[in-house]
């Protein structure tokens, strides 16, 4: 099993644990969601209603905001994202459709 991130033009959606470590000493899953956090918090306290989220089992963020500084903390955090799948490519990957 390894973390799924799919990156659509209005949509993102995070499943799956990485399974570097053991449960709370991964640092592959605390990394992925640390840059999630961060930008959600970011993008939510300069603009309420940029995105909506759900975090269940699955996160999924909905881009309801195409503004420039929501498009490019979104940007960061698939780039972001992207460094991680390459330094980890046995645990995370990122699609985008």
């Amino acid at each position: 099993m390894m973390i799924k991130v799919e990156f659509r033009k209005d949509n993102i959606i995070v499943s799956g644990h990485a399974n570097y470590k053991e449960y709370g000493n991964d640092i592959v899953c605390a990394s992925v969601s640390s840059i999630i956090y961060t930008t959600i918090n970011g993008i939510l306290n300069i603009n309420k209603e940029a995105i909506k989220f759900t975090d269940n089992d699955i996160l999924e963020i909905n881009i309801l905001s195409n503004d420039e500084i929501t498009i490019k903390l979104i940007n960061n955090m698939l780039e972001l994202l992207k460094d991680l799948e390459r330094q980890y490519p046995k645990n995370i990957i990122v699609k985008e459709k």
